[in-house]
């Protein structure tokens, strides 16, 4: 994600005030501890993640959803229905799915009617017979509403998540909005494949992850389906709808391409999206390893609302066209945060310090300053009795998650690295990691020991400094 530099700000006023939470909901572990083998017991209503203890759901792992949603502009009515294909990881008397404020009409496993009761912004669903472990079954789930969108602290008190254009939706859902309309288990541990498919007045496009597989017009409305075939976090998905120009082609590399972007907005822009995207994602690809999707691209709309981008996997979501620098950070965290996605949202700047860091290498890459000389100008901009300093990075607590001291220190620890072990082991790291986790999930731990294993030197002394110190480290 990046923010607009005010938005990012805001969080300083209450970095030192954040106090860490406690979680709620029943953890991983904790419920484990409490199944007996062949005796069916309610899945967890969260993982315990510590910023989101009720986000994720307990007793089994979503593998697909095939989500159909029918979106009115002028009311802001969505009617939709979501098959979501699970395996059951513990004998299941019932379990639960994240959904915000929509109403539900239906629900069915393995077709047969289920009932589901609502607890705040649980769906428990109780199907009618017990789940055995192991076994494949698909929820089928009938609702609508007026999706709307989330606020608060979190992002710097932008809105985010479904949010109303003059003509469509914006749909950016980071952290947890992507249960504001469809029903999930909404947490990056666990990601599935997608099939979306929406239908919207004629005149509009819909446009979301992965390849278009078709599209189609019936009287006065149309259908597009998307189907994303990598494993995505939820936060990820995207159900855009506006009026586009779209273009569509091959980056020299010959990665697939796929651009819509307001026409409005592409008049007015000095920004080439579809170049700095094409030229961007190949690049990366030298850098970074293999392009990990099968399409790259650009979700440029109208959306003064939002202060932010967002990194929608296989092509991000802008809500203005900002700057080069921004598409470059967005098309970084394909690899990461998109590719490879967080195991716990506290582990945050393994996303926004490596993309913030990429902004750096380009940069360099364009020979406009090398990235040590961007990381002096992070650090000097940053006084030792700034707020910016008390932050830990690696535990930056749910309403400064998006600090800037996530995005710019996370980039100067990476900067200190590559000085510590030499440029030919830091970007041999850097492949080695997005290889390693490549459609999977990690944590700060699993990075410092790859970085050590390939580096062949201890490295614990630099991560403490950079990450956990809530003090200026010295530079001396």
């Amino acid at each position: 994600m990046a923010l607009s530099r005010p938005a990012r700000l805001v969080a300083l006023a209450v970095a030192t005030a954040s106090a860490c939470m406690v979680a709620v909901g029943t953890s991983p572990a904790s419920a484990a501890s409490s199944v007996r083998p062949g005796v069916p017991t309610p899945g967890a209503p969260g993982i315990g993640d510590s910023y989101f203890p009720d986000l994720g759901n307990g007793g089994f792992d979503v593998r697909h959803y095939g989500l159909g949603i029918s979106y009115d502009p002028a009311s802001g009515r969505l009617d939709g229905r979501a098959a979501v294909t699970s395996r059951a990881t513990q004998d299941l008397s019932r379990f639960d799915l994240d959904l915000q404020r929509l109403t539900v009409d239906k629900v069915t496993v393995d077709g047969r009617r289920a009932r589901f009761t609502r607890r705040g912004d649980e769906l428990v669903i109780t199907p009618a017979r017990p789940l055995r472990r192991g076994r494949t079954f698909t929820t089928d789930v009938t609702y609508h509403g007026i999706p709307q969108p989330l606020g608060g602290p979190i992002v710097f008190g932008s809105k985010y998540g479904w949010m109303k254009t003059k003509t469509g939706v914006f749909v950016a859902c980071e952290p947890n909005a992507a249960s504001t309309w469809f029903p999930s288990s909404d947490h990056p541990s666990d990601k599935a494949t997608f099939d979306i498919t929406m239908d919207a007045p004629k005149g509009l496009t819909g446009v979301s992850n992965g390849r278009l597989v078709s599209t189609w017009t019936k009287g006065d409305r149309t259908w597009s389906h998307w189907r994303e075939t990598r494993p995505m976090a939820t936060y990820l998905a995207t159900a855009t709808i506006d009026r586009f120009h779209v273009r569509t082609g091959r980056t020299p590399g010959g990665i697939p391409m796929y651009v819509a972007i307001d026409p409005d907005l592409e008049a007015s822009s000095k920004v080439d999206v579809y170049q700095v995207t094409s030229d961007a994602t190949d690049y990366w690809s030298k850098v970074f390893g293999p392009y990990p999707f099968e399409e790259t691209g650009a979700i440029v709309d109208d959306m003064p609302l939002a202060g932010f981008s967002l990194e929608v996997q296989s092509k991000p979501v802008y809500s203005a066209v900002r700057s080069e620098s921004t598409i470059v950070h967005e098309l970084a965290h394909q690899w990461f945060g998109d590719s490879v996605s967080v195991r716990r949202w506290k582990d945050i700047w393994l996303n926004e310090g490596f993309a913030t860091y990429a902004q750096w290498l380009w940069a360099e890459h364009k020979g406009t300053r090398s990235a040590h000389d961007s990381f002096l100008a992070a650090y000097n901009s940053y006084p030792a009795d700034n707020p910016f300093w008390k932050i830990k990075v690696d535990d930056p607590q749910r309403d400064t998650m998006f600090s800037d001291a996530v995005y710019d220190r996370g980039a100067m620890t990476l900067q200190m690295l590559r000085e510590r072990i030499g440029d030919q082991a830091f970007f041999r790291l850097l492949k080695v990691w997005t290889s390693e986790h490549r459609y999977g999930n990690a944590q700060t731990s699993d990075f410092v020991r790859t970085a050590e294993r390939v580096s062949g030197k201890p490295l614990g002394d630099l991560f403490r400094t950079w990450l956990e110190t809530p003090a200026r480290p010295s530079l001396g």
